[in-house]
């Protein structure tokens, strides 16, 4: 075995506090760069949306660029680049995060700009009617005319069974409509506390200054009483086993296979994690080897898992070449998969995986905003962002019979969601129904341009658009709100 399992990184500098409002803070000093990266992550996603009110923490993350009591609407996206930043936010299933990333001497910009919508966002009738139609167009865009995107969603609505698991972030056009100003300003008291949220900062910059930055601009803003924490929890067995889906923009049929495994930070998740590494991975992964380069009977595959903190899901997207039954291809996936379940990984294998974890941790720990975003992440999924240094120590104690026992136990079963698509002129079939020997050759399509291979389905919907923006006027400040910081550029 290489000394790549005794290979460990230096430990990043991790300093960790809690204001009264309960706002947990993250600091990691690092002054080999003159930059500093900013992540706000809020502990609310589409898991804590209800039935018939989906899509509202997306909404949220569009709704938070739309100004607040000291920053005009769009002007967020000018304060930023103007200052020579970059800033962005996203969506999950667990979570809602906004970052940035500016010169280190505008670290009192960034964290006033995230204070003063926490504190003060604009939510008014104008601002949800304006987000609402945008994300109905994002929805038409990314999702209803590409093909293959609503499919994926409609795999998760499979593999889970729990609503709270199954529905997608983007949400329905219908719950979006039914969506009130009161039920937006609601959700904005409960989940853009400060006692919900989580704000690290990592880059150059002095510690005992960034602590008194972020009580400056955060300690007067209220907490809120918190809901009960979200039930995610799940049944063994997938919700349906097998599905025909019409798609009227696929030009090829796709075959997807979708499987339950377990939460995040567990021992069966980091070995299913490196097990779909093998799987799945670049050229050199198995069934890549085995479908595209071997058999020739795939035009791409791809897949990996959706991680979580409840029960999250193992996914596989393949398109089949012209006049290759997906009975076939199926069953070469079950054999290779089979394989891995009896004989685990090869000492080859393991070498490479530990190769790439390590590569991976050194390349990702490089950049400011990765380490401020896994820093948050950890703080506000396990209460913990010491585990940014711990973490890769998981993985690389994974044995090939830890990966072999949990690809039998999760992947070697009949235990799977099994969506066939087809492109279908009428959009959507909504049949269920058995596909165990269905053919899956292209349909006419004289002088069709190649099949465009989608991305990896989207786990989040896409990020806010940037919206012309006006020249920024002073705003009448907010009475608790501290004014624009001194050092900022002025507008």
């Amino acid at each position: 075995m290489s000394n790549t399992s005794t290979f460990t990184l230096p430990p990043v500098p991790i300093e960790q506090c809690i204001l009264p409002n309960g706002l947990r803070v993250v600091l990691s000093e690092d002054h080999s760069v003159p930059v500093v990266s900013v992540a706000v992550y809020y502990d609310v996603g589409s898991r804590n949306e209800k039935e018939g009110r989906t899509g509202f923490a997306h909404l949220f993350e569009h709704m938070m660029f739309q100004g607040s009591e000291n920053v005009p609407k769009a002007a967020h996206f000018q304060y930023i680049f103007n200052a020579g930043g970059t800033m962005n936010g996203t969506t999950s299933s667990e979570r809602t995060n906004y970052f940035e990333t500016l010169p280190a001497n505008q670290l009192p910009l960034a964290l006033w700009l995230e204070s003063d919508r926490m504190r003060s966002l604009k939510v008014t009738e104008e601002n949800l009617e304006n987000q609402r139609n945008a994300v109905q167009e994002e929805k038409r865009l990314n999702y209803d005319n590409r093909p293959y995107s609503n499919a994926f969603l409609r795999l998760n609505e499979l593999i889970f069974r729990n609503p709270a698991n199954a529905h997608s972030t983007i949400g329905s056009m219908e719950d979006l409509d039914a969506a009130t100003i009161d039920d937006v300003r609601e959700f904005f008291r409960i989940y853009y506390a400060p006692n919900n949220a989580v704000i690290s900062i990592v880059g150059d910059f002095d510690e005992q200054e960034a602590r008194r930055l972020v009580e400056k601009y955060f300690a007067t803003i209220p907490g809120q009483p918190l809901p009960a924490p979200v039930d995610v929890t799940e049944p063994p067995e997938v919700s349906v086993r097998q599905e025909v889906y019409g798609d009227a923009f696929a030009q090829l049929p796709a075959l997807m296979l979708g499987w339950k495994v377990p939460a995040r930070r567990t021992p069966q998740y980091y070995a299913l994690q490196l097990a779909s590494d093998l799987l799945l991975e670049g050229e050199s992964s198995r069934l890549y080897q085995k479908l595209v380069k071997g058999e020739e009977s795939v035009v791409a595959i791809q897949g990996g898992i959706g991680e979580r903190r409840g029960p999250s899901s193992l996914y596989l997207f393949a398109i089949p070449k012209p006049d290759h039954e997906t009975a076939q291809i199926r069953q070469t996936i079950r054999d290779e998969i089979s394989r891995l379940a009896t004989n685990g990984p090869t000492g080859e294998e393991m070498e490479k995986l530990r190769n790439n974890l390590l590569n991976d941790a050194t390349r990702g720990r490089q950049s400011t905003l990765f380490r401020a975003q896994r820093l948050a992440e950890y703080t506000l999924y396990d209460g913990n962002p010491h585990l940014f240094n711990t973490e890769l120590e998981h993985y690389l104690k994974v044995t090939p019979e830890q990966i072999r026992d949990a690809v039998a136990r999760y992947l070697n079963t009949d235990n799977y969601s099994l969506l066939e698509v087809i492109p279908s002129p009428e959009g959507n079939l909504e049949a269920s129904a058995s596909i165990a020997g269905q053919s899956s050759s292209e349909p006419e399509q004289p002088g069709a341009t190649p099949p465009q291979v989608p991305p990896q389905p989207p786990a989040e919907p896409a990020s806010p658009i940037e919206e012309p923006v006006t020249p920024i006027k002073t705003a009448k400040p907010h009475p608790e709100q501290p004014q624009q910081p001194a050092d900022a550029p002025a507008r």
